[in-house]
Protein backbone atom coordinates (compact mmCIF):
# COMPACT_ATOMS: atom_id res chain seq x y z
CA UNK A 1 0.00 0.00 0.00
CA UNK A 2 2.82 2.87 0.89
CA UNK A 3 4.35 1.72 -2.54
CA UNK A 4 1.04 2.49 -4.61
CA UNK A 5 0.44 5.58 -2.50
CA UNK A 6 4.32 6.69 -3.13
CA UNK A 7 3.44 6.51 -6.67
CA UNK A 8 0.14 8.64 -6.49
CA UNK A 9 2.18 11.55 -5.05
CA UNK A 10 5.51 11.13 -7.37
CA UNK A 11 3.06 11.18 -10.62
CA UNK A 12 2.56 14.59 -11.74
CA UNK A 13 -1.11 13.55 -13.08
CA UNK A 14 -1.78 13.88 -9.37
CA UNK A 15 -1.43 17.06 -8.62
CA UNK A 16 -2.94 17.67 -12.37
CA UNK A 17 -5.93 16.27 -11.07
CA UNK A 18 -5.08 18.06 -7.72
CA UNK A 19 -5.73 21.91 -9.27
CA UNK A 20 -8.53 20.59 -11.78
CA UNK A 21 -10.41 19.51 -9.00
CA UNK A 22 -9.59 22.55 -6.75
CA UNK A 23 -10.53 24.43 -10.17
CA UNK A 24 -14.60 25.46 -9.32
CA UNK A 25 -13.45 26.18 -5.67
CA UNK A 26 -11.04 28.70 -6.98
CA UNK A 27 -13.19 30.51 -9.07
CA UNK A 28 -16.02 30.48 -5.98
CA UNK A 29 -13.60 31.17 -3.11
CA UNK A 30 -11.65 33.96 -4.76
CA UNK A 31 -14.48 36.10 -6.04
CA UNK A 32 -16.32 35.22 -2.80
CA UNK A 33 -13.35 36.07 -0.85
CA UNK A 34 -13.77 40.09 -1.94
CA UNK A 35 -17.89 39.74 -0.79
CA UNK A 36 -16.61 38.61 2.52
CA UNK A 37 -14.36 41.46 2.65
CA UNK A 38 -17.50 43.59 2.38
CA UNK A 39 -19.33 42.16 5.26
CA UNK A 40 -21.37 39.44 3.49
CA UNK A 41 -21.31 35.75 4.30
CA UNK A 42 -21.01 34.07 0.80
CA UNK A 43 -22.70 30.73 2.29
CA UNK A 44 -25.15 30.60 -0.92
CA UNK A 45 -22.48 29.73 -2.74
CA UNK A 46 -23.64 26.16 -3.08
CA UNK A 47 -26.53 27.49 -4.48
CA UNK A 48 -24.95 29.68 -7.03
CA UNK A 49 -22.74 26.52 -8.10
CA UNK A 50 -25.34 24.69 -8.56
CA UNK A 51 -27.75 26.90 -10.87
CA UNK A 52 -24.28 27.21 -12.83
CA UNK A 53 -23.81 23.74 -13.17
CA UNK A 54 -27.58 22.62 -14.33
CA UNK A 55 -27.80 26.12 -16.92
CA UNK A 56 -24.33 25.70 -18.20
CA UNK A 57 -25.72 22.18 -19.06
CA UNK A 58 -28.84 23.55 -20.72
CA UNK A 59 -26.84 25.90 -22.72
CA UNK A 60 -24.13 23.57 -23.74
CA UNK A 61 -27.50 21.21 -25.01
CA UNK A 62 -29.24 24.24 -27.11
CA UNK A 63 -26.49 25.37 -28.76
CA UNK A 64 -24.78 22.61 -29.08
CA UNK A 65 -21.69 25.19 -28.13
CA UNK A 66 -20.11 24.51 -24.93
CA UNK A 67 -18.91 28.22 -24.41
CA UNK A 68 -22.87 29.73 -24.30
CA UNK A 69 -22.91 26.64 -22.06
CA UNK A 70 -20.69 29.07 -19.29
CA UNK A 71 -22.31 32.41 -20.70
CA UNK A 72 -25.48 31.27 -19.23
CA UNK A 73 -23.91 29.60 -16.31
CA UNK A 74 -22.60 32.82 -15.41
CA UNK A 75 -26.21 34.82 -16.40
CA UNK A 76 -27.80 31.85 -13.80
CA UNK A 77 -25.12 32.27 -11.26
CA UNK A 78 -25.47 36.49 -10.98
CA UNK A 79 -29.07 36.33 -11.09
CA UNK A 80 -29.10 34.07 -7.67
CA UNK A 81 -26.78 36.51 -6.46
CA UNK A 82 -29.00 39.50 -7.37
CA UNK A 83 -31.44 37.64 -5.82
CA UNK A 84 -29.30 37.02 -2.52
CA UNK A 85 -27.90 40.32 -2.61
CA UNK A 86 -31.66 41.83 -2.86
CA UNK A 87 -32.38 39.89 0.83
CA UNK A 88 -29.32 41.05 3.00
CA UNK A 89 -28.36 44.29 1.08
CA UNK A 90 -31.76 46.06 0.34
CA UNK A 91 -33.81 44.53 2.65
CA UNK A 92 -31.55 43.51 5.37
CA UNK A 93 -32.51 39.72 5.86
CA UNK A 94 -30.22 37.99 8.29
CA UNK A 95 -27.81 36.63 5.95
CA UNK A 96 -27.47 32.65 7.45
CA UNK A 97 -30.86 32.00 7.24
CA UNK A 98 -31.35 33.52 3.63
CA UNK A 99 -28.20 31.88 2.45
CA UNK A 100 -29.60 28.40 3.44
CA UNK A 101 -32.85 29.46 1.91
CA UNK A 102 -30.95 30.21 -1.48
CA UNK A 103 -29.28 26.65 -1.46
CA UNK A 104 -32.48 24.95 -0.28
CA UNK A 105 -34.57 27.50 -3.31
CA UNK A 106 -31.39 26.31 -5.77
CA UNK A 107 -31.86 22.25 -5.52
CA UNK A 108 -35.50 22.16 -5.46
CA UNK A 109 -35.29 24.49 -8.82
CA UNK A 110 -32.37 22.32 -10.55
CA UNK A 111 -34.27 19.49 -9.78
CA UNK A 112 -37.46 20.79 -11.02
CA UNK A 113 -36.18 22.39 -13.91
CA UNK A 114 -34.13 19.18 -14.81
CA UNK A 115 -36.72 16.81 -15.00
CA UNK A 116 -39.15 18.90 -16.96
CA UNK A 117 -36.52 19.79 -19.73
CA UNK A 118 -34.92 16.78 -20.17
CA UNK A 119 -36.81 14.59 -18.54
CA UNK A 120 -35.66 10.96 -16.46
CA UNK A 121 -33.70 8.53 -17.85
CA UNK A 122 -31.31 5.76 -17.21
CA UNK A 123 -29.00 6.50 -19.37
CA UNK A 124 -27.03 10.00 -17.85
CA UNK A 125 -27.60 12.56 -20.82
CA UNK A 126 -24.30 14.15 -22.71
CA UNK A 127 -23.73 17.36 -23.86
CA UNK A 128 -20.41 19.10 -25.67
CA UNK A 129 -17.90 19.49 -22.59
CA UNK A 130 -14.79 21.64 -22.16
CA UNK A 131 -11.40 20.12 -23.79
CA UNK A 132 -7.99 20.58 -22.31
CA UNK A 133 -6.02 23.57 -23.94
CA UNK A 134 -2.11 23.05 -24.06
CA UNK A 135 0.12 25.92 -23.94
CA UNK A 136 2.85 25.72 -26.59
CA UNK A 137 6.21 25.09 -25.33
CA UNK A 138 5.40 25.36 -21.61
CA UNK A 139 3.18 22.07 -21.56
CA UNK A 140 6.36 19.94 -22.54
CA UNK A 141 8.17 21.64 -20.03
CA UNK A 142 9.19 18.36 -17.23
CA UNK A 143 7.33 18.06 -14.18
CA UNK A 144 5.39 21.19 -14.23
CA UNK A 145 4.39 21.14 -17.76
CA UNK A 146 1.85 18.86 -17.50
CA UNK A 147 0.56 19.91 -13.80
CA UNK A 148 0.07 23.96 -15.04
CA UNK A 149 0.10 23.97 -19.08
CA UNK A 150 -1.66 21.29 -19.97
CA UNK A 151 -5.61 21.79 -18.46
CA UNK A 152 -9.23 23.85 -19.09
CA UNK A 153 -9.05 27.30 -19.81
CA UNK A 154 -10.85 27.70 -16.51
CA UNK A 155 -7.95 26.21 -14.69
CA UNK A 156 -5.84 28.90 -15.58
CA UNK A 157 -8.41 31.58 -14.95
CA UNK A 158 -8.27 30.12 -11.27
CA UNK A 159 -4.34 30.31 -11.38
CA UNK A 160 -4.65 33.89 -12.02
CA UNK A 161 -7.11 34.88 -9.70
CA UNK A 162 -4.64 34.75 -6.93
CA UNK A 163 -2.59 38.12 -8.26
CA UNK A 164 -5.93 39.75 -9.39
CA UNK A 165 -7.45 39.29 -6.05
CA UNK A 166 -4.06 40.41 -4.29
CA UNK A 167 -4.06 43.34 -6.16
CA UNK A 168 -7.59 44.64 -6.35
CA UNK A 169 -7.72 44.16 -2.81
CA UNK A 170 -4.88 46.01 -1.30
CA UNK A 171 -3.35 47.64 -4.21
CA UNK A 172 -6.26 49.64 -5.83
CA UNK A 173 -8.85 51.93 -4.47
CA UNK A 174 -11.83 49.77 -5.07
CA UNK A 175 -10.10 47.32 -2.36
CA UNK A 176 -9.81 49.61 -0.22
CA UNK A 177 -13.57 50.96 -0.64
CA UNK A 178 -14.20 46.63 -0.01
CA UNK A 179 -11.90 46.13 3.24
CA UNK A 180 -13.86 50.14 4.66
CA UNK A 181 -16.99 48.93 4.12
CA UNK A 182 -16.35 45.08 5.51
CA UNK A 183 -14.97 46.70 8.97
CA UNK A 184 -16.52 50.35 9.71
CA UNK A 185 -19.72 50.38 6.64
CA UNK A 186 -21.33 53.37 8.67
CA UNK A 187 -17.44 55.38 8.66
CA UNK A 188 -17.09 54.05 5.11
CA UNK A 189 -20.52 55.83 3.93
CA UNK A 190 -19.19 59.18 6.15
CA UNK A 191 -16.75 59.52 3.40
CA UNK A 192 -18.96 58.97 0.65
CA UNK A 193 -18.40 55.24 -0.44
CA UNK A 194 -21.56 53.56 -1.56
CA UNK A 195 -21.58 50.77 0.33
CA UNK A 196 -24.70 49.51 -0.90
CA UNK A 197 -23.21 49.53 -4.30
CA UNK A 198 -19.97 47.74 -2.75
CA UNK A 199 -21.40 45.11 -1.29
CA UNK A 200 -23.93 44.50 -4.40
CA UNK A 201 -21.15 44.30 -6.77
CA UNK A 202 -18.85 41.81 -4.74
CA UNK A 203 -22.05 40.01 -4.15
CA UNK A 204 -22.90 39.73 -7.80
CA UNK A 205 -19.20 39.13 -8.87
CA UNK A 206 -19.65 35.95 -6.67
CA UNK A 207 -22.23 34.82 -8.48
CA UNK A 208 -20.94 35.16 -11.61
CA UNK A 209 -17.70 33.12 -10.82
CA UNK A 210 -19.72 30.53 -8.79
CA UNK A 211 -21.50 30.20 -11.88
CA UNK A 212 -18.84 29.32 -13.79
CA UNK A 213 -17.56 27.58 -11.18
CA UNK A 214 -20.60 25.08 -11.28
CA UNK A 215 -20.45 24.76 -14.63
CA UNK A 216 -17.28 23.49 -14.69
CA UNK A 217 -18.27 20.64 -13.22
CA UNK A 218 -21.25 20.04 -15.29
CA UNK A 219 -20.05 20.93 -19.01
CA UNK A 220 -15.90 21.14 -17.97
CA UNK A 221 -15.87 17.76 -16.32
CA UNK A 222 -18.75 15.66 -17.21
CA UNK A 223 -20.47 16.72 -19.85
CA UNK A 224 -23.97 16.40 -17.83
CA UNK A 225 -25.74 17.49 -14.92
CA UNK A 226 -26.66 15.34 -11.70
CA UNK A 227 -29.44 16.24 -8.86
CA UNK A 228 -27.12 18.24 -6.03
CA UNK A 229 -23.83 17.49 -8.71
CA UNK A 230 -21.92 20.49 -6.69
CA UNK A 231 -22.11 18.17 -3.41
CA UNK A 232 -21.04 20.80 -0.93
CA UNK A 233 -18.29 22.27 -2.98
CA UNK A 234 -20.20 25.70 -2.45
CA UNK A 235 -19.38 25.35 1.70
CA UNK A 236 -16.10 24.33 0.69
CA UNK A 237 -15.03 27.26 -1.04
CA UNK A 238 -16.50 28.86 1.83
CA UNK A 239 -14.24 26.75 4.05
CA UNK A 240 -11.25 27.69 2.51
CA UNK A 241 -11.81 31.66 2.42
CA UNK A 242 -12.16 30.85 6.37
CA UNK A 243 -9.12 29.07 6.37
CA UNK A 244 -6.90 31.46 4.59
CA UNK A 245 -8.02 33.99 6.88
CA UNK A 246 -9.94 36.05 4.39
CA UNK A 247 -6.45 36.42 2.54
CA UNK A 248 -6.30 35.68 -1.09
CA UNK A 249 -3.23 33.89 -0.43
CA UNK A 250 -4.97 31.79 2.21
CA UNK A 251 -7.86 30.98 0.59
CA UNK A 252 -5.84 30.48 -2.65
CA UNK A 253 -3.83 27.51 -0.40
CA UNK A 254 -7.36 26.47 1.34
CA UNK A 255 -8.68 25.79 -2.12
CA UNK A 256 -5.51 23.40 -3.00
CA UNK A 257 -5.51 21.46 -0.53
CA UNK A 258 -9.10 20.79 -0.17
CA UNK A 259 -8.69 19.57 -4.20
CA UNK A 260 -5.30 17.34 -3.33
CA UNK A 261 -7.52 16.14 -0.82
CA UNK A 262 -9.75 14.91 -3.16
CA UNK A 263 -7.89 13.88 -5.87
CA UNK A 264 -6.00 12.10 -3.61
CA UNK A 265 -9.34 10.05 -2.18
CA UNK A 266 -10.59 9.34 -6.03
CA UNK A 267 -6.05 7.99 -6.55
CA UNK A 268 -6.99 5.54 -3.65
CA UNK A 269 -10.70 4.68 -4.65
CA UNK A 270 -9.15 3.31 -7.81
CA UNK A 271 -6.05 1.16 -5.80
CA UNK A 272 -9.61 -0.96 -4.68
CA UNK A 273 -8.53 -1.65 -1.09
CA UNK A 274 -10.31 -3.86 0.38
CA UNK A 275 -10.41 -3.21 4.04
CA UNK A 276 -11.12 1.08 3.70
CA UNK A 277 -14.80 1.17 2.42
CA UNK A 278 -15.41 3.55 -0.49
CA UNK A 279 -17.80 5.71 1.74
CA UNK A 280 -15.16 6.91 4.20
CA UNK A 281 -12.83 8.14 1.38
CA UNK A 282 -15.86 9.78 -0.33
CA UNK A 283 -15.97 11.32 3.29
CA UNK A 284 -12.30 12.21 3.40
CA UNK A 285 -12.60 16.33 2.35
CA UNK A 286 -15.96 17.03 4.37
CA UNK A 287 -14.00 15.82 7.22
CA UNK A 288 -10.96 18.18 6.12
CA UNK A 289 -13.32 20.72 5.89
CA UNK A 290 -14.92 20.02 9.20
CA UNK A 291 -11.77 20.16 11.36
CA UNK A 292 -10.76 22.97 9.90
CA UNK A 293 -13.94 24.85 10.78
CA UNK A 294 -13.43 23.23 14.14
CA UNK A 295 -9.91 24.35 15.08
CA UNK A 296 -9.83 27.42 12.41
CA UNK A 297 -12.95 29.71 13.01
CA UNK A 298 -12.61 29.90 16.53
CA UNK A 299 -9.16 31.84 16.29
CA UNK A 300 -10.43 32.98 12.95
CA UNK A 301 -10.36 37.27 12.68
CA UNK A 302 -13.25 38.21 10.04
CA UNK A 303 -14.73 41.69 9.58
CA UNK A 304 -15.49 44.39 12.30
CA UNK A 305 -19.36 44.32 9.99
CA UNK A 306 -19.23 40.67 8.97
CA UNK A 307 -23.11 39.62 8.52
CA UNK A 308 -24.64 42.72 9.54
CA UNK A 309 -27.37 44.75 7.50
CA UNK A 310 -26.32 48.40 7.02
CA UNK A 311 -29.06 50.92 7.61
CA UNK A 312 -27.85 54.83 6.93
CA UNK A 313 -29.91 56.19 9.50
CA UNK A 314 -28.59 53.85 12.29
Amino acid sequence: MLDDLLRIFLNPEFYAAALRVATPLLLAAMAGLLAERAGILTFGMEGMMLVGAFFGVLGSSLTQNVWWGFVLAAVAGTVMALLYAVMVVSIGAEQVVSAVALNIFAFGLTSFLFSAIFGVSEVPMQVPRLSEWDIPLLSQLPIIGPIFFQQMPLAYVGLALLPITQFVLFRTSWGLNIRAVGEHPHAADTLGINVFWVRYVTILYTGLMAGLGGAFLSIGQLGTFVDGMTAGRGFIAYTAIVFGKWTPIGTFLGCLLFGTADALQLRIQALNLGFIPYQALIAMPYILTLLILIFVVGRASWPAAYGLPFRREE
